[in-house]
C-alpha cells in the first residue's frame, strides 16, 4: 500500500520554505551559504551551514523542558505545515496521529552551563533537564505543543535518522497503528557533533567537494524537515514508493569500504517498490566528501544503477546536517520530483570543482543541463551512518501520472 507525503517543511542553511530552497538547489549562488567560525573549535576555522533565521517564538503553552534551540529550530520549520497537521487532527483525531522524530543531539546542549558548573567544583545554579537529553524530546514536543495523544518517539541512528523516521512512519501507517504521522529530523549546531567530527579528523578545511579526487571532509550544518505522512492520498502529495535499510556493521564509523550496506539498501528499495535501476532517474546521494563515504557510494551506484542514473550530493549546500539530513534530502527530492515546484524538470547540478578521482566509477554526476526524462519522475535519496547503518527512501509519480 502506498504511503503519500504532503509537502514537507524544511529550514537549513539555504533558508525557510520550499521556495527558497527550490531555487537554490536549481540556481546555486555565486557565494557559498556556509559560514565560516573560529568559535565551534577551538583554534580552527571552519565552515558550517547554520540557520540565519530570526527564530519564532515558542507558543505560549510550550513546556519548559522542551524549550531547546533544537525544538524552536523543529517549531519555525512546523509552522509551514501547520494547516496540514490541524486537517488531520480534525479527520482522524488527535489519538490517531503519531510523531516520529530523528535527532542525534537532541536538546542536550542546554544542560551545558549546568556541566561546566560542576567540571569547574561550583555548585550548581541551574537545574538539570532530562527531557532535553531524550531523543524522544522533538517528538514529544511536537506531541504536546499540538495536543495530540498519539503514539510518539524518536529515531536516533545519526546521519540515518531522518530517513528512518519516514520509513517508521510508513511501517505504522501499514500496519494500522495510526491514520497520519508527522515524521521528519531536526538536529543544531552542537558542541558535542563538531569536536566529534573533528577528533575523527573528518572536517573540510574549506568547502565539502564531493566526488572530486581533491576532496577532504564534510561541512557540518543544521536543519530541520518535517512531512505528514497518511495513507489518504491528498492534493499535490506523493507517494514514498519504497524504501530500503541494512547495516553492514563493518566500523563504528566507517562503511564498508565496497559498499555491501549501501547495495543492499538500494537493492531492498527498488525491491520494496517493484521497480527496475533504470526507473530510477536520480539519485540525491549522501555524498559528505570524506574519502571513505564518496568511495563506498560511488561504488554502490555503479554497482546497482550503472553510470547512467544522474547523481547529485546536496551538501555543498546545507552542510552535513546529520539527524536531520535524511529528512531534508528526502524533501528536496519531493521538491524535484513535484510538477507543481519543479515544473521545468530541472535537476540540480552538482556543485564541486570538477576533478575526477580515478579511483572512483565515473557515475554520472549532475549538471547545469541535467533534467528529468520524459515520463514517469522517481528518485532515491540515499543516508549512510556510522556503524554501517544505510537508508534509502524512493519518492516518485505513481504508474498513472
Amino acid at each position: 500500500m502506498p504511503i503519500y507525503l504532503q509537502q514537507p517543511a524544511m529550514i537549513s542553511a539555504i533558508g525557510c520554505g520550499m521556495e527558497a530552497h527550490i531555487q537554490a538547489l536549481l540556481n546555486p549562488p555565486a557565494q557559498t551559504l556556509l559560514q565560516t567560525n573560529d568559535t565551534w573549535v577551538q583554534g580552527k576555522n571552519f565552515a558550517f551551514g547554520a540557520v540565519r533565521e530570526t527564530l519564532r517564538p515558542f507558543a505560549e503553552h510550550t513546556a519548559a523542558a522542551h524549550r531547546s534551540r533544537n525544538n524552536q529550530l523543529l517549531w519555525h520549520a512546523l509552522e509551514q505545515i501547520e494547516p496540514q497537521i490541524m486537517q488531520a487532527k480534525q479527520v482522524y483525531g488527535a489519538e490517531r496521529i503519531a510523531v516520529i522524530i530523528g535527532t542525534s543531539v537532541s536538546g542536550a546542549d542546554e544542560n551545558i552551563p549546568l556541566f561546566r558548573q560542576l567540571a569547574d567544583g561550583e555548585t550548581p545554579t541551574v537545574a538539570f533537564n532530562q527531557q532535553a537529553q531524550l531523543h524522544s524530546d522533538p517528538a514529544d514536543f511536537i506531541r504536546q505543543v499540538y495536543g495530540l495523544s498519539g503514539l510518539a518517539y524518536g529515531v536516533s541512528t545519526a546521519c540515518t535518522s531522518g530517513a528512518r523516521a519516514l520509513i517508521s512512519a510508513a511501517r505504522l501507517l501499514n500496519a494500522g497503528v495510526c491514520d497520519a504521522v508527522i515524521c521528519g529530523g531536526v538536529d543544531t549546531l552542537s558542541p558535542l557533533t563538531i569536536n566529534g567530527f573533528h577528533a575523527l579528523e573528518v572536517l573540510s578545511d574549506g568547502l565539502a567537494n564531493p566526488f572530486s579526487a581533491n576532496r577532504n571532509g564534510i561541512n557540518i550544518g543544521e536543519a530541520a524537515a518535517v512531512f505528514v505522512a497518511t495513507r489518504d492520498k491528498q492534493p499535490d502529495s506523493l507517494p514514498l514508493l519504497g524504501y530500503g535499510a541494512s547495516s553492514d556493521a563493518y566500523h563504528m564509523s566507517s562503511p564498508h569500504p565496497d559498499g555491501v550496506g549501501a547495495i543492499a539498501a538500494f537493492k531492498q528499495s527498488l525491491q520494496h517498490a517493484a521497480l527496475n535501476p533504470d526507473q530510477i532517474a536520480w539519485i540525491n546521494a549522501h555524498g559528505t566528501g570524506t574519502r571513505h563515504n564518496d568511495r563506498m557510494e560511488s561504488r554502490a551506484v555503479a554497482e546497482v544503477f550503472g553510470m547512467q542514473t544522474a547523481v547529485t550530493s546536496t551538501k555543498p549546500l546545507t552542510g552535513h546536517t546529520l539527524g536531520a539530513a535524511g529528512a531534508l534530502e528526502a524533501a528536496f527530492l519531493w521538491a524535484m520530483v513535484s510538477r507543481k515546484w519543479n515544473e521545468g524538470g530541472i535537476l540540480p547540478p552538482q556543485l564541486w570543482d570538477g576533478v575526477r578521482d580515478e579511483e572512483l566509477p565515473e557515475i554520472m554526476l549532475s549538471n547545469t543541463g541535467s533534467r528529468w526524462p520524459a515520463g514517469r519522475r522517481i528518485g532515491a535519496s540515499s543516508s549512510f551512518a556510522f556503524g554501517g547503518n544505510n537508508a534509502v527512501l524512493i519518492i516518485g509519480e505513481e504508474a498513472d501520472a
